[in-house]
């Protein structure tokens, strides 16, 4: 991970940024206090960097038929299936997972789960039919654990500034 200077600016800049991606490069430039050029050279050199990774529209997920979030733990086989013919079950898992559209999220784990996975679908019948016909079903896991979202205390993109 090779982290990057980040002056006091740059760091108004993404705090701007992190509120409302959408603001045009002028506006951005006399919330931060700057002319409107070298607001954009620093801008792009953060895009450019990577720390600004992509702008995106954030959705409200209940407004479009998924009122139901899940946190799913995963505990993978260690040696599965294809582990004899040189495929780790990490690996294939990994990849199987890019193709499921109700999981948002996924982080490997330190601990007793392999992985964690943020689910969205729209009620209990639809996570049914996730877990039994997808999840359950790859040939790598082994056991899940799943927990519920009762309410949105904080839900936050916003990474903290220091």
């Amino acid at each position: 991970m090779n982290k990057i200077a980040l002056d006091k600016t740059d760091l108004r800049i993404l705090a701007v940024l992190q509120t409302n991606g959408r603001l045009s490069n002028q506006d951005v430039a006399e919330q931060v206090s700057l002319s409107p050029s070298p607001c954009l050279r620093r801008i792009k050199r953060l895009e450019d960097a990577g720390v600004i990774r992509q702008y995106v529209a954030l959705l409200a997920p209940e407004k479009i038929g998924l009122g139901l979030l899940a946190y799913v733990n995963v505990r993978l086989e260690k040696h599965g299936i294809g582990a004899a013919l040189g495929a780790s079950p990490r690996a294939d898992f990994a990849s199987a997972v890019e193709h499921w559209p109700e999981v948002v999220a996924c982080y490997a784990m330190t601990g007793e789960m392999d992985y964690l996975l943020r689910v969205h679908v729209a009620d209990m019948e639809h996570f049914s039919r996730f877990m039994m016909a997808t999840l359950l079903r790859h040939p790598a896991v082994l056991d899940v654990k799943s927990s519920f979202a009762l309410q949105r205390i904080k839900d936050t993109t916003a990474l903290p500034l220091v």
